[in-house]
């Protein structure tokens, strides 16, 4: 390693291990800056280029960690707010939507008040199941064990209210694998991620119907152009199949990459897709 880059690596160190010590203070981008001896304005710059994100960001990442912990340990809001350096409680409420796509509450009850309308299907690539709020399609993933389907859904709010029924919402999802991409913005769709997530979820819409890209294409439209690793695994939590084409996406190198429904059936998709997308140009 080079002298500066060591020196850099060194800074970026001491940043990451103060914001850990300190989050409880919420310090701001000059503080921290001051303790690695750079001006605010390099030190965003330099940390955003070593640690992939921008240093609010990161202690967001610290604070919010930090805040789950309490609130399973069922402490109330106002006291995670305070405990977590936050003003009050709705700053622990933007930050929360902020990062986790939910309010603190919803957290913490673990999607008490929702209720989650679910169906199975059949479709080209094999059996699937489709879930839905009433804001939109929440979930859609291929399957081979129904029961283990179901327990899979039911991680992602514990506390929500199930009904096995198809509602209108499913049914709409369910036509695309016979009409073309163009009529996507017909589907709703109810997401929970972070904001990155949420983002990356966004690029592989984009991606047209027998085309591909990568992962290090996608993050560099995202502007940041080192996230091909944090692109890759916010492509693996995408909890939509199909509908959130996280099959286009694949290595550099031509290798298809993994699949969280089998390389496969993500093969398969891909040959079908662009089969029928030829189809389509003749």
């Amino acid at each position: 390693m080079k002298v500066q880059e060591e020196i850099n690596f060194n800074r970026i160190t001491e940043a990451i291990n103060y914001i850990k010590a300190n989050f409880k203070s919420q310090p701001d981008l000059e503080e921290i800056a001051k303790q690695v001896n750079l001006s605010a304005f390099h030190f965003q710059k330099l940390f955003s280029e070593w640690a992939g994100t921008s240093p609010k960001r990161f202690l967001q990442y610290i604070s919010i960690g930090y805040a789950k912990q309490l609130l399973k340990d069922n402490q109330t809001l106002f006291d995670t707010a305070l405990a977590t350096g936050l003003s009050g409680t709705s700053r622990l409420h933007d930050l929360f939507v902020n990062i986790e796509g939910m309010t603190p509450g919803e957290y913490k009850n673990g999607g008490e008040n929702l209720n989650i309308n679910y169906s199975f299907a059949e479709s080209p690539f094999g059996n699937i199941l489709v879930a839905s709020t009433d804001k939109g399609i929440c979930n859609m993933a291929f399957y081979e064990d129904e029961n283990q389907a179901i327990k899979n859904l039911q991680k992602q709010f514990p506390a929500a209210k199930y009904k096995e029924i198809m509602d209108l919402a499913q049914q709409n999802s369910l036509i695309i694998f016979n009409h073309d991409w163009s009529k996507i913005e017909q589907i709703k769709l109810h997401l929970k991620g972070t904001d990155f997530q949420l983002k990356v979820w966004e690029s592989l819409l984009k991606i047209p119907m027998g085309k591909l890209s990568t992962y290090g294409s996608i993050a560099k439209n995202l502007q940041n152009p080192n996230a091909s690793r944090a692109v890759g695994t916010a492509i693996g939590d995408n909890p939509i199949a199909f509908l959130i084409p996280c099959h286009r996406v694949i290595q550099s190198s031509g290798a298809l990459g993994g699949y969280h429904w089998g390389v496969d059936r993500k093969l398969a998709i891909i040959g079908w897709e662009a089969a029928k997308s030829e189809m389509e140009s003749e």
